[in-house]
């Protein structure tokens, strides 16, 4: 019970700049403003999205090997979202995934996404960024604020994405990597 009240605050947090006429986002300027205004525009004109989580890999220039050989890079988990196109062919998205962190423990990513995309014949390649919350068990599954950097390649209904964790020796400094299919 206790981790489904976490999870509908953490729905509820995400969800408050949808109905919100003026919210934090708006005193970023027009950068808020956009944000604002795709992720409003994805909630309403979507796809429906499966993610699969596949590797955490540990950056072997920040990390000991007695931190590697402890860490879990096998993250298993599953994710839904939506996600839609815009007229520029870029990709924007409303996520929530659950998979196995470093540790072993369950770990949750919810958020929006946004790839920039360039195209070569059938083939995306996008970069661009995600911005959301994680709940770790490090931090008694509080909603933690998640920006990171994204990047991903897709073909048609498939796409192959990563986002940096950026961190210290011996912590953060991973790359995630999942799958996202889109459903219909």
């Amino acid at each position: 019970m206790k981790n489904m009240i976490k999870l509908v605050l953490t729905v509820f947090v995400l969800a408050l700049p949808l109905k919100a006429d003026a919210g934090i986002l708006d005193t970023f300027g027009n950068w808020g403003r956009t944000i604002k205004n795709n992720v409003v525009t994805t909630w309403y004109e979507h796809s429906y999205d499966a993610y699969v989580p596949l590797y955490a890999w540990h950056n072997r220039l920040t990390y000991d090997r007695a931190h590697i050989n402890k860490y879990n890079e096998n993250p298993w988990g599953a994710g839904l979202g939506f996600s839609r196109f815009d007229s520029d062919g870029d990709w924007h998205s409303l996520y929530g995934m659950y998979f196995e962190d470093s540790n072993g423990y369950g770990e949750t990513m919810f958020g929006y996404a946004f790839l920039k995309n360039k195209f070569w014949n059938d083939v995306r390649l996008g970069y661009g960024f995600t911005l959301g919350v994680t709940q770790r068990h490090e931090y008694s599954y509080i909603p933690v604020p998640l920006p990171l950097p994204m990047i991903g390649v897709g073909y048609e209904r498939f796409d192959l994405q990563a986002a940096y964790v950026s961190g210290l020796k011996n912590n953060g400094n991973i790359l995630f990597v999942w799958a996202r299919v889109q459903l219909y």
